[in-house]
């Protein structure tokens, strides 16, 4: 009885030779981070329908000044056709010195868009830079700290002036001293993570080995920051043409021969109620920039929080 029963185990089991390449494909993983944060953001329509709505309004205001039947670069003041309304000839009307309203709000639509990307990126840059350095070296805490306080507690509004008055309005001064005052939130929230992480057993096991701080920051904890990092991102956007509006409309932003949308909501201000097509035009597409924006970035946000990922 116990021979058959061996026979029979020798006949329904038999050992499989070792195959390296069988093993590796057996344990390899098709996962992807990036992959699976367009996953799950392509599953919000809303999302996806705001971001067709934003890039076309970014293409649009191309084809709009190709299309026009002006150029704003040739644009001729006539007096006689001041405050037109709207019509075929001049789809968004005419302003108080009778040019075409079409190509100044799409060409002041570009550059408030370009503007607030570059701002965008350079506060990411500069925020996740001072971020890293201002949680990970503990030494710098402090010195940080003190920079941080000072410069966030007196109002923007009053740098701004002040570099309006003393330096000069043009569009590289205005990036350059948005960036310059617009870093704080995003190292703020990159520190807050980074003394979140720094310690973890798998950056103190990395710091024994001799792992650069470089490589500690850029390979252990940035994967994590980047939820945080793309809100901000997304959020800087519209704040930045917010705010850029802002100046303009109280004579503080770019200078009058570099058009934007704050510009044209500030000149509208003294006959918007007799003429409301001028301000309506630039407000419908700050609105729609600072809307779409925001909600396309929680949703990336939420998208690619690692927390989010199975």
């Amino acid at each position: 009885m116990d021979k058959n029963k061996q026979l029979n185990e020798d006949e329904l089991f038999t050992f499989v030779e070792y195959n390296p390449e069988a093993a590796e494909k057996t344990g390899y993983s098709e996962y992807s981070y990036w992959k699976s944060v367009f996953k799950n953001f392509l599953k919000k329509k809303s999302a996806v329908v705001l971001t067709f709505i934003f890039l076309g309004l970014v293409i649009f205001s191309f084809i709009a000044l190709a299309i026009g039947k002006y150029d704003y670069h040739t644009l001729v003041t006539d007096n006689s056709k001041m405050f037109i309304s709207p019509n075929s000839e001049y789809w968004f009307g005419t302003d108080n010195l009778g040019r075409d309203y079409w190509c100044q709000v799409w060409y002041a639509a570009q550059i408030s868009i370009k503007l607030a990307l570059i701002v965008a990126l350079g506060e990411c840059v500069v925020g996740i830079t001072i971020g890293c350095i201002w949680g990970y070296v503990r030494r710098l805490d402090g010195f940080f700290t003190d920079v941080y306080n000072i410069i966030n507690n007196i109002p923007t509004i009053i740098y701004m002036t002040l570099i309006a008055l003393m330096v000069g309005q043009s569009f590289t001064i205005m990036a350059v001293s948005l960036i310059a005052f617009g870093w704080l939130t995003m190292a703020r929230n990159v520190r807050n993570l980074v003394i979140m992480y720094r310690d973890r057993e798998y950056n103190l096991a990395s710091r024994c080995l001799g792992t650069p701080i470089w490589r500690v920051l850029l390979k252990n904890i940035l994967p994590y920051l980047i939820s945080v990092i793309i809100l901000r991102l997304a959020l800087s956007i519209p704040s930045t043409i917010a705010l850029e509006s802002t100046l303009s409309y109280l004579g503080l932003g770019l200078d009058v021969n570099t058009p934007s949308l704050g510009i044209l909501l500030r000149n509208s201000r003294t006959s918007f109620q007799s003429y409301p097509y001028l301000l309506i035009f630039p407000a419908v597409i700050v609105s729609v920039i600072t809307v779409t924006f925001y909600l396309i970035g929680n949703a990336f946000s939420d998208a690619s929080d690692p927390r989010n990922h199975v």
